[in-house]
């Protein structure tokens, strides 16, 4: 194999030692590691994709990252919090499905019903004055849930998000390479 010589400032050897540490290989692997990564990123990014970080879990949270672009999108909110999907496409052509959900504040105990009313808004706070109230909290979560075809979707998606994903997918215009 031939040898290629890199020459390095002083002040970047601190950050090629602390690439070795993290990939645990030799100086060349973890440079080689790195150019892959900037490859995949840059090709994908010419190809119209874009990085995109989502967050996954309850509580402490691990950050899921890839290359894709964005479907589609969907809020909802009641009286026990907010949820929204998020779907997008890809660079190897799956289907992936971000799914959060919003802390959650629940009454219960024996004054729950009460509660429930009070958490309406301001109306169901006249009258109700009372000390007597006990609530739960859940933290916030998210999935994060990938697929190979658009039917392995519908039970992901809320139907209204997953018509327009269909329609989405069928309509994406076709590449055609010239040589002009």
């Amino acid at each position: 194999m031939p040898n290629k010589t890199i020459y390095v400032a002083d002040d970047d050897l601190p950050l090629l030692q602390r690439a070795q540490e993290l990939t645990g290989a030799t100086l060349s692997g973890a440079i080689v590691t790195a150019l892959r990564r900037l490859v995949e990123v840059e090709a994908a990014k010419r190809a119209g994709f874009d990085e995109i970080a989502v967050k996954v879990g309850s509580g402490r949270t691990v950050v899921k990252r890839f290359l894709g672009t964005a479907l589609g999108e969907f809020h909802a909110s009641t009286g026990l919090g907010q949820e929204t999907y998020s779907l997008f496409r890809t660079s190897k052509g799956r289907f992936a499905v971000h799914h959060e959900q919003s802390e959650l504040h629940t009454p219960v105990g024996p004054n729950a019903e009460r509660s429930r009313k009070w958490s309406t808004g301001w109306r169901g706070w006249l009258g109700d004055w009372s000390p007597d109230q006990a609530w739960m909290r859940v933290p916030a979560q998210a999935t994060f849930t990938v697929v190979d075809t658009p039917e392995e979707l519908e039970p992901l998606l809320p139907p209204e998000l997953y018509a327009v994903a269909l329609q989405v997918i069928r309509d994406e215009p076709e590449v055609e390479d010239l040589d002009i």
